[in-house]
């Protein structure tokens, strides 16, 4: 085997992957861009993915988890179809079928998906994996019809008997440059057809900007108050009190996210105790009576002194009131249901207390963030949100449907993975300066940060510095017990190493504890330190 047979079996296998991802991206904008296989198979790995590595996940890569998942599904893409390059160098039937298979696996996990359409979500992963098949078939064959060693193989005589014409090249040079010929034609049309799938697909969600574009909020019958003066401390280093839309944390499980038009976008109602099932259209909402209300959130995966925190304005439907009006009775006055289901577009099962969205608090379908329509990244044209609980079990982005039913009933995608059915959040505090490991100098440092208890609200903070007593911070003011609340602190710091530590007390007089546990099943808990050197 000529050296460069090895090398030019392994571009072949790279060629024939690049080609099929390139078609099934093409073929994608005809069904819908979920249904791409690097999309199917990493949801589905998402799908299938422990609880811990998830979270694991999260912690060391933030909000970039799905773009270092898609990063590794093309990287095993990429030596697997190597590896079956260099397997059709001997065996081109076989590499070819191994391309097929991949398809195949491509194609099941496709159908597979919670928002699955249906067989046609097969189309992409196989019409790439016939393409991808086919090329390496081709190019394998020409690597295939290389000679003797050396890379030439000898003419035979003419029926003349002259000897071979030295004008043409021997065939083992002929067969590389061909090779190289085709293979570099098929990359360029591979990128081509890449190109125009990119292209068809962000074509699709046109129709959904401009939809976007086209809303105009209404002034909201029952307005959030004004943010009271003091509610930001004036350190720097301290987070924003009200988080730009931009800055908002993200976590959900969406690798495309999905842009839903909102002229045609519908939110079904039912289930038990829903005596008037119902179906509202986005315009449906904005004609209703708009609520506006300053509201933090927080992720379950948030670290003690994690980042998975924001408080935004939104604005919106309260979502009491709406199921009120399709009958439904909180079980603790005698209803059927005790669970609410929220369905996103993307397959996303939520699962809610119904008690908790019906007891006066401000739960709402939300329709804007920071007076903009909601951004799609989080969640346009309406996502669900309650305050006081944990995202996962309340915060449905891009929901289109609300079932009543029952927790003995039906477990929604998280609580499948080991998440706790009933999630309230904990009271948290953060110290956001000095950074840890920060090096200030000897004198008055100013130690700051956010605190929050949602729906309860903080009624006092305390720093401790190393193993000292406890000691008051001064609290900002408070916009509503469903935000955070900064919280400064004046250390007259001395030089040497010390650890500063913080701790809430929420307004039902719980303080937070001491006790590190894991952010599965109900959110991390434990106090948040920072370690400093001061000069």
């Amino acid at each position: 085997m000529d050296w460069w047979r090895a090398p030019a079996g392994a571009a072949s296998g790279l060629l024939a992957g690049f080609a099929a991802l390139a078609v099934a991206e093409l073929v994608s904008a005809t069904v819908r861009p979920e249904a791409g296989p690097v999309v199917a198979v990493g949801g589905a790995a998402i799908d299938r993915t422990p609880a811990s590595v998830k979270d694991w996940a999260i912690k060391e890569f933030g909000t970039n988890d799905k773009l270092v998942l898609q990063l590794g599904i093309l990287a095993v893409l990429a030596l697997l179809a190597m590896a079956l390059g260099l397997v059709a160098l001997r065996r081109r039937l076989v590499g070819a079928a191994g391309v097929l298979v991949f398809g195949l696996i491509g194609a099941l996990a496709a159908t597979g998906r919670p928002d699955s359409t249906g067989f046609r979500d097969a189309f992409p992963s196989l019409a790439g994996a016939v393409a991808g098949a086919g090329l390496l078939y081709g190019l394998s064959g020409r690597l295939a019809t290389a000679s003797a060693p050396g890379g030439d193989r000898a003419e035979a005589p003419s029926e003349s008997g002259d000897a071979p014409s030295a004008e043409r090249p021997a065939t083992g040079e002929w067969d590389r440059r061909g090779f190289v010929i085709a293979a570099t034609v098929a990359a360029a049309a591979s990128a081509g057809v890449g190109a125009l799938g990119r292209s068809f697909n962000a074509s699709r969600g046109k129709a959904a900007i401009a939809s976007r574009a086209a809303v105009e909020l209404p002034s909201p019958a029952s307005p959030a108050r004004a943010v009271p003066r003091g509610a930001q401390v004036r350190v720097p280093g301290v987070s924003s009190f009200t988080t730009s839309n931009k800055d908002f944390y993200r976590v959900d499980t969406a690798l495309v996210v999905p842009k839903v038009n909102a002229d045609t976008w519908r939110l079904s109602i039912h289930g038990k105790g829903v005596t008037r099932e119902t179906t509202v259209s986005f315009a449906d909402l904005l004609g209703r009576e708009l609520i506006e209300r300053d509201i933090t959130l927080t992720c379950v995966s948030n670290e003690v002194g994690g980042p998975y925190v924001g408080n935004a304005r939104w604005i919106g439907v309260r979502l009491a009131d709406l199921l009120t009006e399709c009958g439904v009775v909180p079980p603790s006055r005698g209803g059927p249901a005790d669970q609410l289901v929220a369905r996103s577009v993307d397959g996303m099962t939520i699962g809610s207390p119904v008690d908790d969205v019906m007891d006066g608090r401000d739960a709402m379908l939300a329709l804007g963030m920071n007076g903009r329509p909601l951004p799609f990244a989080h969640g346009f044209p309406v996502r669900m949100l309650v305050p006081g609980l944990y995202g996962y079990v309340s915060a449905c982005k891009w929901i289109e449907d609300i079932e009543l039913t029952t927790f003995d009933d039906y477990d929604p995608y998280w609580v499948k993975r080991d998440w706790a059915r009933k999630a309230p959040i904990k009271t948290q505090s953060r110290i956001d300066t000095p950074r840890p490991f920060a090096r200030p100098k000897a004198g008055t440092v100013m130690v700051a940060g956010v605190a929050w208890a949602q729906h309860r609200g903080i009624d006092k903070v305390e720093v401790r510095v190393d193993d000292g007593p406890w000691r008051p911070a001064d609290l900002a003011a408070e916009d509503t017990r469903d935000t955070w609340r900064q919280w400064s602190f004046p250390w007259a710091a001395t030089p040497g190493g010390h650890t500063l530590t913080v701790r809430a007390t929420d307004r039902a007089g719980a303080i937070q504890t001491a006790r590190r546990t894991r952010t599965i099943p109900d959110g991390a808990s434990g106090r948040h330190s920072v370690v400093v050197t001061v000069d």
